[in-house]
């Protein structure tokens, strides 16, 4: 989830990201302290990944036209057309249910409001950031409650193997065992990483191709297996993160 800055984005920052940690288990809603330690851990993960999207079989058409997917996705026409049962309906669902956009989640991200930087690597990054939301109705894990995005960030740290998301996973699972005295919430996301692992690469997917795919036939395709434990912890409910 890499952010335009004038720091090198490469680069990892462990102490900035245990003093956003800190920040983050004192408050799970500020969404800030995320942002921070994605910038500072994450970095070295984009050239790995972009290397590799580069080698997928549309990679470097991709690479060539650089889409920025927050544009194309918070255009409400685009948004509007896909067709009942395909993902991008459910993505359409998913921003009418929660009310998130994904220009919000574009300018949350951007900390100290810089302009966009013309490099590969931070598109890529951005791209990633985009694709969040999208990865939440592929996999079925809940925006609007802790556990639910805890499980998403394990399997995200699967896919991309930036350590930004495994810090967050762990922090979370740790603080909801020492409040609840419950593993129910560490078994969840545990579960995450590992049908994360299990899956296809969805950061090779071309997004404006997979959003008019059918749901059901997508997550098949992709290997997305549902997540028993975190259906099982009733995901309705309120759980401490």
């Amino acid at each position: 989830m890499a952010i335009p800055t004038a720091s090198n984005p490469y680069k990892q920052d462990v102490f900035t990201a245990l003093r956003a940690v800190r920040k983050l288990l004192a408050n799970g809603n500020d969404t800030e302290q995320v942002f921070r330690i994605m910038r500072a851990l994450n970095g070295p993960s984009m050239p790995r990944n972009f290397s590799r999207l580069l080698r997928t079989h549309d990679g470097r058409r991709m690479v060539y036209q650089r889409i920025e997917l927050a544009e194309r996705l918070s255009d409400p026409v685009y948004v509007a057309s896909f067709a009942p049962g395909t993902v991008g309906a459910a993505y359409r669902a998913f921003l009418e249910k929660t009310g998130y956009s994904a220009d919000g989640l574009a300018k949350v991200s951007n900390l100290d409001q810089e302009p966009v930087i013309e490099d590969a690597y931070l598109w890529f990054g951005r791209r990633t950031r985009d694709i969040h939301d999208i990865w939440h109705v592929l996999t079925g894990y809940r925006a609007d409650e802790s556990l639910g995005e805890a499980a998403l960030v394990a399997f995200s740290y699967a896919q991309t193997g930036g350590k930004g998301w495994a810090f967050i996973a762990i922090a979370a699972s740790l603080k909801s065992l020492r409040v609840t005295g419950s593993l129910a919430f560490a078994r969840a996301v545990l579960e995450g990483y590992r049908l994360g692992r299990r899956a296809g690469w969805l950061l090779g997917e071309d997004y404006e191709r997979l959003l008019h795919e059918p749901l059901d036939a997508a997550r098949a395709r992709l290997g997305i297996a549902e997540p028993g434990r975190y259906l099982a912890c009733n995901p309705v409910q309120e759980w401490t993160a």
